[in-house]
């Protein structure tokens, strides 16, 4: 065999997508691969691309668009790979390979096929692949920071959401899979671990037949990493189990990224979130009572079709009463395939702009206040 082609990568999306990005690397510099940060020096350009919202769409097409005028061979892996795969071939002659959301384990096969002429569409229509403490992974974040996936996939049908068909139905590792990764990452010198999935509260129910977060908390606790805070808590899985596992265990933080999208039940009903506007209030009052030192960040969607101006003066009243240490603030993105792409009433883009900006001139002088506090 010849010399082995130099492969450069092009990260978009998520931190979920940054570990799917730090796998190939490991699986191809494990092959003998090399990768170079120079897309112009490199052979094949590996897109791991995000399809999750229109916004991202767009630049991941900007993206392969750059990378076809300069003829590269280029491999498409991630979301956009998994719901545009034939589109992508058709419109883009320069893709050699589409690698789909449960594939990428597969990147040093697929360069080797596209290597011996084949069009490479490597794409299971339903992907069950999580990658686990023995598959090498290359970080790409600071020495002392990594993520640490805990799950993949979601169970849920929020109607905005294509997230369940773009990377599968809920698989969680194992406990003792998770621990020995941190104590991995811990021997790397990694002093803060950030614990992801698509809904961190639901870690365990798909292998343990109920959430298993605050066992895996403690167990986490026994490793020797000053810092661990986790991302995407549901908030109806902030049990006083979990509460209590964040309070006991010294190197947890009281840092809680709560994907809560709305406050008023209406919206939250049609979001297909019916449970969570009986229970938003309750569980932020709680969390601020058992951690008076807790970080509270959230995000939500405004502009959601039907959503009247009381339901937005409902999230207004709610943002500022709750006083969350971060807000991030999206307009409704129509995204085909879901339930709500054919809701009726949708709202012009000009008023879910203006609501984005009034919500987050209510936040700006909270987050100010915090900032200045801490």
């Amino acid at each position: 065999m010849g010399n082995k082609p130099t492969i450069a990568f092009s990260h978009l999306g998520c931190e979920k997508n940054r570990i799917d990005t730090e796998h190939m690397l490991g699986l191809l510099l494990e092959a003998g691969y090399q990768v170079d940060s120079n897309e112009e020096l490199a052979e094949y350009v590996i897109v791991n691309t995000c399809s999750f919202i229109e916004a991202a769409r767009v630049e991941s097409v900007r993206t392969l668009v750059e990378l076809a005028q300069e003829h590269k061979k280029i491999v498409i892996t991630g979301c956009m790979a998994q719901h545009f795969q034939q589109e992508l071939l058709e419109e883009l002659p320069e893709a050699v390979a589409v690698v789909g959301t449960g594939d990428y384990n597969k990147i040093v096969e697929v360069i080797e096929r596209a290597e011996a002429g084949e069009r490479v569409q490597q794409v299971s229509p339903q992907p069950t692949y999580i990658a686990d403490e023995t598959t090498p992974r290359y970080r790409t974040t600071s020495e002392g920071v990594a993520y640490l996936r805990i799950a993949e996939g979601c169970n849920y049908s929020c109607a905005f959401c294509i997230i369940p068909h773009l990377r599968g139905k809920q698989r969680s590792r194992t406990i003792e899979s998770i621990v020995s990764e941190a104590q991995q990452l811990a021997a790397e010198g990694v002093q803060e671990l950030i614990l992801i999935s698509q809904i961190t509260t639901n870690y365990g129910v798909d292998i343990y037949g109920k959430p298993k977060l605050a066992q895996l908390l403690r167990a986490l606790g026994q490793v020797d990493i000053p810092w661990i805070r986790m991302h995407y808590a549901y908030p109806t899985g902030l049990t006083p189990a979990v509460i209590a596992a964040i309070d006991e265990t010294p190197n947890v933080l009281p840092y809680l990224d709560l994907p809560l999208q709305h406050s008023h039940p209406d919206i939250l009903r049609a979001m297909n979130r019916p449970w969570q506007g009986r229970v938003n209030d309750q569980i932020i009052d709680q969390i601020k009572a058992a951690l008076p030192d807790a970080v509270l960040r959230t995000t939500f969607i405004v502009g959601f079709p039907g959503e009247t101006e009381q339901h937005f003066e409902h999230l207004l009243e709610f943002v500022g009463r709750h006083e969350f240490d971060h807000v991030g603030v999206f307009t409704f993105s129509a995204e085909e395939g879901t339930a709500a792409h054919s809701l009726p009433n949708q709202l012009p883009q000009e008023v879910m702009a203006a609501r984005r900006d009034a919500l987050m001139k209510v936040q700006q002088p909270i987050s100010l206040k915090k900032n200045r506090r801490s």
